[in-house]
């Protein structure tokens, strides 16, 4: 109902006339006595709600114990409706005139987005900060993503000679990563499935790949990372054809050295660089001077990392950590997280939410505090869709997808588990403990290593060389024509029905369709009804 309000809400501003809202001078002083402004708490949020949309009949003013909303500090009406979720706000905004102005320009939207989806993949066009640019950007990215249970397209990608043990999906620029057995990178156009560019063999397994605006880095077993720089002017942002050393590659081609195992897991912020390694170890690089600042040291193998943020997470044997990035330090860590190897691993982009994939074959949710505590992390959700181990898990919010050895990737939806409220965001449990997917894609017969997921696409590298793209950027527009189509049935359908009811009262018969219905009733008949 929020994103319908949203999306009619200049229609509603066209139409309503403006009205009067008022606080009353009591209940105003009442609340903000009991409850500061800048505490969210339920009560507060809930008594915000209801300030910003009570109204009067009265548009004189003529009752002295209320006041305008007008009448209230701008920081004020800003902190009122920072309380609420993007639900409430939408539905504020559909209220008046008046409320439509301040709920569409409110810079909460901002926050709503960085949330769940973290910086816009391009530039940012706000040059008006009380634009509502940050509204219509989040409505988009929250109706978008209702893409991933409409129909899709199946790309296959020919080219690694191997099997495929890593993907990667670099959106803003529109290219996909691939590495495996074979020892080549692979650069791939997003869109048209085309085969970019190749590396030379890199003389090792790569089973981790990691991207952004200014960096590639790859990994695997031969215990180095392998970096390129983006080159500037290139059509394709990376040049991964060269050699290292070589003149037109010296400057953009490197490796680091340091890891005495294996290299299972990479990661990027702007200023670091994350390797784990079967030598029990996450280290930490600086992306400028490319030293290693530290070495955080674990009991296991460490199978998986995601960095957000000031921590950074990881999986070792059956437990799951989280990591200070700048003392090292361990702030918490989940004990016995699954029954066998964790070896998966993904995060929201608020670093608050964390999800670990088994080779039990289970997913468990854990809602992550700041304490710093075993009791701040709280297991919400575990999901059991698949039959074999749990090989890569991808997060974007709100979707969850895994992929497995069984040759089947699972899509949560991690909505319903979720509140927008501002200290906690888990709505409840799981009531019988174990949740089911909203959907299943199948992939018979091979054995599924690596998923990625983002730009209404997911993309999957399994033990049959073959990379597949399941597209679903036309699904709602799709659902859109499936929909008219199904408008236009039913008014010709309308159509013919009265023009036969009107024919059969000019000949004198009674309709058809009348008389059938009751000897259906007369008979006990079910047929036709």
């Amino acid at each position: 109902m929020a994103l319908e309000c949203l999306e009619i809400d200049s229609c509603v501003q066209e139409i309503s006339p403006p009205r009067s809202i008022f606080f009353s001078k009591k209940t105003l002083k009442k609340q903000s006595l009991a409850q500061p402004v800048s505490k969210y708490t339920t009560t507060t949020r809930r008594a915000a709600a209801e300030a910003a949309v009570a109204s009067s009949d009265d548009s004189s003013g003529a009752n002295p114990h209320r006041r305008l909303i007008t009448d209230l500090p701008p920081a004020l009406v800003s902190e009122i409706l920072h309380c609420l979720d993007p639900k409430d706000l939408g539905v504020v905004s559909c209220v008046s005139t008046l409320l439509h102005t301040l709920a569409t320009n409110h810079f909460g939207w901002k926050n709503f987005y960085f949330d769940r989806w973290g910086p816009p993949s391009g530039p940012p066009t706000d040059s008006d900060p009380s634009s509502s640019f940050w509204k219509d950007l989040f409505v988009d990215r929250e109706t978008k993503s209702r893409c991933f249970m409409g129909r899709f397209n199946v790309d296959s990608l020919h080219g690694n000679t191997e099997a495929v043990r890593a993907v990667f999906l670099l959106q803003l620029a529109g290219l996909v990563f691939t590495g495996g057995y074979d020892s080549v990178v692979r650069m791939w156009d997003m869109e048209d499935g085309f085969l970019i560019s190749a590396s030379r063999p890199l003389g090792c397994t790569v089973r981790a790949i990691a991207a952004d605006a200014g960096l590639l880095v790859v990994a695997g077993t031969g215990a180095f990372i392998h970096c390129w720089r983006a080159a500037a002017g290139h059509p394709r942002r990376f040049d991964i054809t060269g050699f290292v050393g070589s003149a037109g590659g010296s400057n953009s081609e490197l490796r680091l050295w340091g890891h005495e195992g294996p290299i299972t897991c990479l990661g990027l912020d702007s200023a670091r660089i994350f390797s784990g390694s079967w030598d029990m170890s996450i280290r930490v690089w600086d992306r400028a001077s490319l030293k290693c600042l530290k070495t955080l040291r674990h009991m296991d193998w460490v199978w998986a990392l995601v960095p957000r943020g000031s921590t950074v997470a990881s999986t070792a044997g059956r437990d799951a950590y989280i990591w200070d990035i700048e003392s090292g330090t361990l702030v918490n860590v989940v004990h016995d997280a699954h029954g066998s190897n964790s070896s998966a691993l993904a995060r929201s982009c608020s670093g608050d939410i964390l999800f670990t994939g088994g080779e039990d074959g289970a997913i468990h949710m854990f809602e992550v505090g700041s304490q710093g505590s075993e009791e701040d992390i709280r297991k919400i959700a575990t999901w059991k869709p698949h039959t074999g181990p749990i090989s890569s898990l991808a997060f974007e919010f709100p979707w969850l997808v895994s992929s497995s050895s069984d040759g089947r990737l699972s899509l949560i939806d991690v909505r319903k588990l979720l509140r927008s409220e501002h200290r906690s965001k888990v709505y409840k449990q799981a009531a019988n403990g174990v949740e089911p997917p909203q959907r299943m894609l199948h992939w018979p017969g091979s054995n599924l290593f690596s998923v990625a997921i983002g730009a209404h696409r997911i993309v999957c590298g399994g033990e049959d060389s073959v990379v597949r793209i399941w597209n679903f950027s036309q699904a709602l527009d799709i659902e859109k024509r499936i929909q008219a189509s199904r408008g236009i049935r039913l008014e010709n359908r309308m159509r013919r029905r009265k023009v036969q009811i009107e024919m059969n009262s000019k000949s004198g018969r009674p309709d058809q369709s009348i008389v059938s219905s009751k000897k259906n009733q007369m008979s006990g008949s079910r047929k036709g009804i």
